[in-house]
């Protein structure tokens, strides 16, 4: 069933990505840098700056991280060089990284044709953590890192790896066990920056499903877990921090918002009503029409009444042959009815035999609603068998809850606006009080929900798995990172920001030459 969930029509060879080929070389004497000076350009970030494309950082994707793609156009109004951590070890373009010479992260998503979705590239990673660089670089852009690791002794030791306590991607290339990202940043004397830093203070909580804990309140960061929401508090002061270093040698440079998560398609994709008599049936109307008869009669029936009576009418509701049926799924936010779905099961003949089950199981559960976000990594979920669940109830989100990990609910959607909220007060508060350029990326991002239209005339959006745009779409294939386009894309309002800013006159990027999705007709 899980393919149901899959609206890709593959195209075909025309969406195929290659290798950078940049021919926007420009020469025009009005083009000039105004008041900033690019002598040596440094960006400070997390994913989004590294170039991390279809879930990894390769060889090729790095070659269009935002600040390279910068780099280019500030070097026409004399720019110094840029330089990125070394990705030539990556020897099949293939991403993914070794310790020791195990895999500990997967290789790069494309989308094989023969399979009808995306999947991790079918070659070995070759990118050994351990081959230590010892080298700071102008893009500083650390994938995983929240803003206060940029400030965090050790975070490049490769004896904590292993440990979960240091970042194997900046522990190829820190320049000692003990350094920080910032003071080999600083090491290259920035006179111009991009500090695109902060999601990953809110984002891993959301794509973990909220499996985590909003620390708001608790100032030690020492003391967070991978998935855990950043405080406000300790993000403004890190921030702060931070932006202190950037421009203690008088640096200018741009400050980016963090995107609302309610615009990648990461959770805007799969949707919280999929259910209907073709998806159940596997095209066949009428076995699914059956087969919702019979779920009605085994367990949705049965809950609506016991939830009726509860004064909760609308938690779960008998599925409609009709149109189109929501998700269901557990919410630790829920009043916790597994007594009474206990003892009311107890007393009906067909259900007594799994009273205790049915209590334990959906004492939390309810009917998903349309201010829910399902995760894009839980479309290979619905419909299959959680480990050890007897039929009839064996199918995650039809006739049994998905978990936490796999939907974020209302209520965790309010934590992490109101920290996207927070966060974005303060970054534009302290760039107004250093006099820096801000790219409101939050805003950005929300226009692609009914389309961004660039210099050329061509509108994007984040419509993840529509044929029609897989050609037009700026997010690539891991749903949460831009693709080669949508990083030129991000790179022009950066410049148009500049521009404006700094009266300086850059030239722009024109997305359309950039590569979409890498399609293979098998892997």
């Amino acid at each position: 069933m899980k393919n149901k969930f899959i609206y890709l029509s593959l195209l075909a060879a025309g969406l195929i990505a290659c290798e950078p080929e940049f021919d926007n070389e420009v020469s025009n004497s009005s083009y000039s840098a105004g008041d900033a000076d690019f002598t040596s350009y440094v960006a400070i970030g997390n994913s989004l700056t590294a170039g991390y494309m279809d879930g990894t950082v390769s060889r090729v994707s790095q070659s269009y991280s935002f600040p390279n793609l910068l780099s280019q156009q500030f070097a026409v109004v004399g720019g110094g060089a840029f330089t990125q951590p070394s990705y030539d070890d990556d020897i099949n373009n293939a991403g993914g990284l070794l310790l020791g010479g195990n895999q500990i992260a997967a290789t790069r998503l494309i989308i094989d044709a023969t399979a009808g979705g995306p999947e991790p590239l079918a070659a070995a990673c070759t990118i050994e953590v351990g081959n230590l660089q010892a080298t700071a670089y102008n893009n500083m852009g650390v994938p995983g890192a929240k803003s206060f690791h940029l400030l965090a002794p050790g975070y490049g030791n490769l004896a904590g790896v292993a440990l979960g306590q240091a970042n194997p991607y900046f522990v190829r290339h820190a320049t000692s066990p003990s350094t920080t990202v910032m003071a080999d940043a600083m090491s290259k004397n920035p006179t111009f920056f991009t500090n695109w830093i902060g999601s990953n203070d809110i984002l891993s909580f959301a794509t973990s499903g909220g499996v985590g804990v909003d620390q708001t309140g608790n100032f030690d960061p020492s003391t967070y877990g991978a998935n855990d929401i950043t405080d406000p508090n300790v993000f403004a002061s890190v921030y702060s921090g931070i932006t202190d270093l950037l421009t203690s040698g008088g640096a200018k440079g741009v400050v980016a918002t963090v995107p609302n998560v309610t615009s990648i398609p990461f959770f805007t994709t799969v949707p919280y009503n999929p259910l209907t008599t073709s998806t159940l049936g596997g095209g066949n109307t009428q076995a699914g029409a059956a087969a919702m008869n019979e779920l009605n009669g085994t367990i949705y029936a049965f809950l609506d009444q016991v939830f009726t009576a509860l004064g909760q009418p609308d938690r779960i509701n008998p599925l409609s042959v009709l149109g189109a049926n929501p998700l269901l799924i557990k919410d630790e936010a829920a009043t916790n009815f597994s007594a009474q779905i206990t003892a009311a099961a107890g007393g009906i003949p067909q259900f007594a035999p799994y009273a205790a089950f049915l209590g334990q199981t959906f004492g939390q559960a309810r009917q998903a609603t349309a201010n829910d976000l399902i995760l894009l990594t839980t479309r290979s979920v619905i419909g299959t068998a959680p480990a050890g669940i007897p039929a009839p109830f064996d199918k995650f989100g039809v006739a049994y809850p998905l978990q936490d990990n796999h939907v974020l609910t209302e209520a965790e959607i309010e934590m992490v606006n109101t920290a996207t909220l927070s966060y974005n007060q303060t970054i534009k508060a302290i760039a107004a009080s250093k006099g820096l350029a801000v790219a409101d990326m939050n805003a950005i991002l929300n226009q692609l929900v009914s389309g961004l239209r660039v210099e050329d005339g061509q509108i994007y959006t984040a419509d993840y798995f529509s044929t029609s745009a897989l050609n037009t779409t700026v997010f690539s294939l891991d749903g949460v990172h831009p693709n080669a386009r949508g990083y030129a894309a991000i790179a022009n309002e950066i410049i148009k920001v500049i521009n404006e800013h700094y009266n300086a006159n850059l030239p722009l990027i024109v997305p359309g030459y950039y590569p979409g999705a890498t399609v293979l007709p098998t892997n």
